[in-house]
């Protein structure tokens, strides 16, 4: 059986994120099983083009919303019609 890549396991995690709730860089690395590697989520995040990995549900750690590919305005207004925030 093949291990899933780091990549591979934070998209999963991603994906898990209800809407309406959010999660911080930090614990989608370390539900991906690698604390301390939030920066490396982050590069995902960015890369990801896949409508079904809400990369939008995922934020900074001090509750700030951090970067979206496709806008800090659209990741506002995505996580406010999910009731996010």
């Amino acid at each position: 059986m093949r291990k899933s890549s780091f990549a591979e396991r934070v998209r999963e995690v991603v994906r898990k994120i209800p809407k309406g709730k959010t999660l911080s860089y930090g614990e989608v690395a370390e539900a991906a099983e690698h604390p301390g590697a939030a920066r490396a989520v982050g590069t995902i995040m960015k890369n990801n083009h896949d409508p079904l990995v809400p990369c939008h549900r995922v934020i900074r750690s001090d509750g700030s919303l951090g970067a979206y590919n496709r806008g800090t305005a659209r990741k506002r207004a995505l996580l406010k019609a999910e009731g996010a925030i």
